[in-house]
């Protein structure tokens, strides 16, 4: 199975499992599931398959950097989100995206200080994040399309950027496979849905889950050409369950004391 086969089948799976997660715990829920490398892990097991463990390990290098642009993606549209409309917040976020891509183009540094430097930016998108609390409950209802219609619009931009991608390089490759796909279509529903503590409520989320993307694609960049494809992404995938249960524990807690505020606070 080529890494478009694997997109279009993963592709949907994962936007109706994340939707599934956020409607049963909460839009951060959502969010953070979205943190895991379920395409892109897959999609750099294929690349080092067919294009060899360089080509791989340069993709992988270049998915790390680009993490720092899913995290401004994040910043822009839940701060946006307070102030506009979810097509203007989603137009806006994505430019800052892009023009993240962009700048960061160039950066070349060696691997360990690359990785601090991508925590340091996620610590700091993580505190600059709105602190406002989601909505217990949803402003209205859910209509039976939400779900499907999310997997429709995600698969449609996997096709439009897998169509893209093999002219781009490793490095551009590698920058642009942290877009934000899913993310975008979580933030917009919840955002139309419930409101925009919502829809900040799922980036927070997933810039949590930032931490052990940004992991997985380190460990693969560090030891694919070393170790080679299994050691490499067993490493890397026992490294991304450990740093995602932390995550999860903190976006619990944080949930709780949440509500136990809401519950102290007068009528």
């Amino acid at each position: 199975m080529d890494s478009l086969a694997l997109k279009l089948l993963l592709t949907p799976a994962l936007v109706g499992t994340a939707s599934l997660a956020g409607r049963r715990w909460g839009p951060a829920v959502g969010g953070w599931f979205v943190g895991f490398p379920l395409t892109s892990g897959p999609v750099a097991f294929f690349l080092a398959v067919s294009q060899g463990l360089a080509f791989a390990a340069a993709a992988a290098v270049g998915t790390l950097i680009g993490t720092i642009s899913q995290a401004a993606f994040c910043l822009a549209y839940a701060w946006l989100a307070f102030r506009a409309s979810w097509p203007l917040a989603l137009l806006a976020s994505l430019l800052v995206f892009t023009a993240s891509t962009v700048v960061l183009q160039p950066v070349s540094l060696p691997l360990v200080p690359l990785f601090f430097v991508v925590v340091a930016a996620l610590v700091v998108a993580l505190y600059l994040m709105p602190k406002a609390s989601a909505p217990a409950t949803p402003a209205r209802p859910s209509p039976r399309w939400d779900i499907p219609a999310r997997m429709v619009v995600a698969t449609g931009f996997v096709l439009l950027l897998t169509a893209v991608a093999p002219a781009l390089g490793p490095r551009l490759t590698g920058l642009l496979s942290p877009f934000p796909l899913f993310g975008a279509v979580l933030a917009v529903f919840a955002h139309r849905l419930q409101g925009p503590a919502a829809g900040a409520g799922v980036l927070r989320g997933l810039v949590l889950g930032l931490f052990a993307f940004g992991a997985f694609f380190a460990v693969l960049a560090g030891l694919l050409e070393r170790s080679g494809i299994g050691p490499a992404f067993a490493a890397a995938t026992a490294l991304t369950l450990a740093l995602q249960a932390g995550a999860l524990r903190a976006l619990r807690a944080r949930d709780r004391a949440g509500s136990g505020r809401r519950t102290r606070s007068p009528v």
